[in-house]
C-alpha cells in the first residue's frame, strides 16, 4: 500500500514528459471560443442552463483522491443541473492519453494539470483560455505567490486556475534523534546545525541523511539546493540550461559528499530513504508534502515536518502546483464550458477542504485562515510558498527536466564527477531547448 502511494507520488514532479502524444497539434479541437456566451456563461459565477454531464480527469490515485471525490460528490449534490463524473489515471498515463483523447472527441471537459505542463498543452491547443474565470473569481497575483500565478499564463493568456501548491518538506524521526542525544523538537534549520546533527547521528551508528539518486527525492532535493546556493536550472528566458554553473556544482558536490562521508549509503533504492525514516534507520529526509497523510497512518513513528533547512545562502524549496483547466472539444458545447467554470469556481472556494488531502491551498486568504493553520503539519510547510522554486512556464520542458534529473543520477551513483555529469546534461538540455523553440515556435 505504501509502495503504491509512493510510486504514484514519483509522478507528481517535473520531468513527466508527454511522449509522442505531446507532439500532436490539436488543430481539430475547440473550433469555437470556449469563453463564448452560454446559459449562465458568466465566468463560473452560476449556471442556469439545461442539465449537463461533465467528465473530469485527474491523477489523484491516493488518499487525496478520496478527498477529491468527496468534494465532487458534494458539488453534484448542490448543483442539480450539473453532474461531474471523475476518471482517475496514473499521471504519466494521463498526460500521454489527453492529447489524442481530446483530438478524437473522447477527452474530458475539465482536467487537473501540473503547472509545468500548462504551457505545453496550451501551445498544442489542448486547453482553453480562462481569463474570464480569473476575473469572475476576482483573482489577481496578490492572491497567490507570483510564480504560481504566472505559471498559469502562456502567451499573455491564462490557461490554469491554481488550486494548490505542493512543496518539498523536511521530515525527521524524533526517536532516532533522541537516541543520538539530539533535541527531537528542534530539527536543524541551518547548514551548521545540519552538519552537527549528522555528526552526532553517525557517532550513534546511524547514517542520518540518505541520498536517493532518483528524481524522488534526491533529484528534487538537488533542485532545491541549486536555488539555495543562488543558482537556477535555466536562464531568465529559458533559452539556456544553467544547472552546470558554480552554484549547481557546489550543491551537487555537497550531496555527493553525504555519501562519501558516510552519512548515506551508496546506491540508495527508489523510496528507500523514506522507508528508512519510517523504520528508524535514518533521521532526516527531504520529501513531498504528500507524505504527511501517509505518516499519519503510522502511529508507531514519532515524526515531525518543517521547511527545508537552509544549506545554501538563502531559503528555497522545490514545489509544483495543481491547476484546473478546461479541455477544448471537437464540437464545442457552450453549456458544458459554462458549467465547467462553475465547478472550477466552486472547488477553488472549497480549497480548505482540499488542503486536508495534504496540499497547501493556492489562495492566500485560505492559507491565512485559522482553519488552515489548525492543519498543523500541512500549514508548517506553507511558509515555503514565499521562496518556492517552481518550474518555468515553457512548452516542452518535461523532457529537459528529465535530462536534469538524469544528470544528477549519474553524479549520485558515482558514474561521473558532479561537474562532468552536469556539463554533459546541460549540453543535451540546450539541444532539447533549441528543438522545443523550433517545435513550439517560440
Amino acid at each position: 500500500m505504501i509502495h503504491n502511494e509512493m510510486s504514484r507520488r514519483r509522478l507528481l514532479g517535473l520531468g513527466l514528459g508527454l511522449g509522442a502524444a505531446a507532439t500532436l497539434t490539436l488543430a481539430g479541437c475547440g473550433g469555437g471560443d470556449s469563453s463564448g456566451p452560454a446559459a449562465g456563461g458568466n465566468g463560473g459565477k452560476d449556471y442556469t442552463g439545461p442539465k449537463v454531464d461533465l467528465k473530469l480527469w485527474n491523477g489523484f490515485t491516493g488518499g487525496d483522491g478520496e478527498i477529491f471525490k468527496t468534494l465532487v460528490n458534494q458539488f453534484n449534490s448542490e448543483h442539480q443541473n450539473i453532474a461531474v463524473s471523475v476518471a482517475t489515471y496514473q499521471w504519466e498515463d494521463y498526460y500521454n492519453k489527453l492529447p489524442s483523447a481530446a483530438s478524437s472527441g473522447n477527452g474530458p471537459d475539465i482536467a487537473v494539470m501540473h503547472m509545468d505542463q500548462l504551457a505545453t498543452f496550451a501551445a498544442r491547443g489542448v486547453i482553453s483560455e480562462l481569463d474570464d474565470v480569473a476575473k469572475t473569481l476576482q483573482l489577481t497575483e496578490a492572491d497567490f505567490a507570483p510564480t504560481v500565478w504566472q505559471g498559469g499564463i502562456y502567451n499573455n493568456k491564462r490557461y490554469g486556475i491554481p488550486l494548490d501548491m505542493h512543496p518539498l518538506g523536511f521530515y525527521y524521526n524524533k526517536s532516532v534523534m533522541e537516541k543520538a542525544g539530539l533535541d527531537p523538537n528542534k530539527p536543524p534549520t541551518t547548514r551548521d546545525d545540519f552538519t552537527a546533527a549528522l555528526t552526532e547521528l553517525k557517532k550513534s551508528g546511524v547514517q542520518g541523511f540518505w541520498i536517493s539518486p532518483f528524481q524522488f527525492t534526491g533529484g528534487m532535493s538537488f533542485y532545491s539546493l541549486i536555488y539555495q546556493f543562488g543558482g537556477s536550472l535555466f536562464d531568465a528566458e529559458v533559452n539556456k540550461a544553467t544547472f552546470n554553473a558554480d552554484p549547481a556544482i557546489e550543491a551537487c558536490t555537497w550531496m555527493v559528499d553525504m555519501i562519501k562521508q558516510g552519512h548515506s549509503p551508496a546506491n540508495v533504492g527508489q523510496d528507500a530513504e523514506y522507508l528508512a525514516l519510517k523504520s528508524g534507520k535514518n533521521a532526516f529526509t527531504f520529501n513531498g508534502i504528500w507524505q504527511i497523510n501517509d505518516l499519519k497512518k503510522s502511529p508507531g513513528v514519532q515524526w515531525g515536518v518543517a521547511p527545508l533547512p537552509q544549506i545554501g545562502s538563502k531559503p528555497a524549496a522545490w514545489a509544483n502546483s495543481h491547476n484546473f483547466t478546461i479541455v477544448k472539444q471537437r464540437a464545442n458545447n457552450a453549456n458544458k464550458v459554462a458549467a465547467s467554470k462553475v465547478f472550477i469556481n466552486w472547488l477553488s472556494q472549497h480549497s480548505l477542504d482540499w488542503a486536508k488531502g495534504g496540499q497547501v491551498p493556492a489562495r492566500k486568504a485560505v492559507r491565512e485562515s485559522a482553519e488552515f493553520k489548525a492543519l498543523t503539519e500541512v500549514s508548517a510547510l506553507a511558509p515555503e510558498l514565499d521562496y518556492a522554486a517552481f518550474p518555468p512556464a515553457t512548452p516542452g520542458l518535461g523532457e529537459v527536466i528529465t535530462t536534469f534529473y538524469n544528470s544528477f543520477n549519474e553524479a549520485a551513483l558515482g558514474k561521473k564527477s558532479p561537474k562532468q555529469a552536469l556539463d554533459d546534461g546541460v549540453a543535451k538540455a540546450n539541444k532539447q531547448l533549441e528543438d522545443n523553440r523550433k517545435k513550439y515556435g517560440s
